[in-house]
């Protein structure tokens, strides 16, 4: 039976383009780093990381629009599981042709991880 080892959070936004994939690989990897997972080895005496499950919950505007194999990418540990809801913020930006022509929005996302460990 799988048991919480950390639950850790993380933002990230796009601010050219409403990329939903782009703010939220940012959200996950603000998240990852800033869980260091040294309890593994020091106090579960693991020395590897089989066994290991990242559980992703991931917010954004428009959930259809995200890659989430791209998102499991940004994960560097462990089996991985990605959940994404509708949720984050979209606001107006500025257009800045020569990044996303047409788009002004800005997208924010958000994510929890949780590390899982049998």
């Amino acid at each position: 039976m799988k048991k919480r080892f950390i639950v850790e959070f993380g933002s990230g936004a796009d601010l050219h383009g409403a990329d939903m994939t782009k703010a939220a690989a940012r959200a996950i990897k603000d998240a990852v780093s800033h869980a260091c997972l040294c309890g593994l080895v020091e106090i579960l005496g693991r020395s590897s990381f089989e066994g290991i499950l990242v559980h992703a919950e991931v917010r954004v505007p428009d959930p259809d629009k995200v890659d989430v194999e791209a998102l499991k990418a940004m994960i560097p540990i462990g089996e991985k599981e990605i959940v994404v809801e509708k949720g984050g913020m979209q606001v107006p930006g500025l257009e800045v042709a020569c990044f996303a022509p047409g788009c002004s929005d800005i997208v924010m996302a958000c994510a929890a991880l949780t590390v899982y460990v049998d």
